[in-house]
């Protein structure tokens, strides 16, 4: 891929119009959703869908998340039957995907769908990448903006750390609210989990191991260039300690044991521990309920065997 000047400008009208006009002219933009930072492209340009597997070195097979602008957006590229519509109406804008049957005639580059017969829409709750799909009237590819396998991004800094001189422009609207990426649904033939997130979805059967369906679904994920090790007491020789409640560390998640603190200062965490001197990062164990299982998921993705 070309090498390129990349630029962070803070999020105004200005720098909309400029992110607005690279994305028409087929290049990516990374734009601050409420989750993490994404990598935006025009999700009916293959072309420029190619451009965001570039600059992420993003294998094929792994489909993206389409935003859109609303529910009638959504509904243009994907089925919605009852149980999606409904879902679509209560969590819409927000945290939550959902994976259904890809509309036929819909304007979607089959790079984004990875050859599937579905489509993961979302619709997002965060001003700045609403007002770019109002400024390019297009929808959205945007998985994370960091390279593929790696920790996602939560703030401008992150993003440029990540991809400097693979992306053109990153618009800085600060640290994201959530910190964790959005909660996955398939829906047809029931409700299947296919990540957990933010927003808990009641009846959700979590999907077992198998095809990539969705983001996220890799089994080495999220993760930092040392290895990590999880549910840690404490600090072993060479390691970088990330606590949570009562395990202090050389950083803490929520000295409170706040779930919802410690999953928007997750990824910032283990960026700041991948930047250390270190052999490796240790990870305090984090209650496995409610939020604590998305951030225990991306936990374990971080501390896989990488593929």
């Amino acid at each position: 891929m070309t090498v390129q000047d990349t630029r962070v400008r803070p999020f105004d009208e200005a720098a909309l119009a400029e992110a607005a006009a690279l994305i028409l002219a087929g290049q990516p933009v990374a734009v601050p959703t409420e989750t993490v930072y994404g990598l935006a492209a025009d999700a009916t340009d293959g072309e420029a869908v190619a451009r965001i597997y570039a600059a992420k070195g993003r294998p094929s097979f792994n489909p993206l998340i389409v935003h859109v602008p609303d529910l009638a957006a959504a509904a243009a590229l994907g089925e919605f039957d009852g149980p999606a519509r409904e879902l679509a109406e209560r969590h819409w804008p927000g945290p939550l995907t959902l994976v259904v049957p890809l509309r036929a005639g819909a304007p979607v580059a089959s790079l984004v769908t990875a050859g599937l017969p579905t489509v993961a829409l979302r619709v997002p709750a965060h001003p700045a990448m609403q007002a770019l799909l109002m400024a390019t009237a297009t929808p959205l590819a945007a998985p994370s903006a960091n390279r593929s396998g790696r920790i996602s991004p939560t703030r401008a800094e992150h993003v440029l750390a990540s991809l400097a001189g693979r992306i053109p422009l990153i618009l800085d609207a600060g640290p994201t609210e959530r910190g964790l990426e959005s909660t996955i649904v398939a829906v047809g033939g029931g409700l299947r989990l296919l990540r957990p997130g933010p927003i808990d979805i009641p009846g959700a059967v979590p999907a077992g191991a198998g095809a990539i369906e969705a983001p996220g679904m890799l089994g080495s994920h999220y993760a930092p260039t040392r290895p990590v090790r999880l549910h840690a007491g404490e600090r072993r020789a060479g390691e970088w300690l990330i606590g949570f409640g009562a395990v202090g560390g050389d950083d803490n998640l929520s000295p409170s044991g706040n779930l919802e603190e410690a999953a928007a200062n997750l990824f910032a965490a283990l960026h700041r521990a991948d930047a250390q001197p270190v052999r490796g990062i240790a990870v305090a164990a984090v209650p496995d309920h409610g939020l604590g299982q998305a951030i225990n998921d991306r936990l374990r993705r971080a501390a896989a065997d990488r593929e």
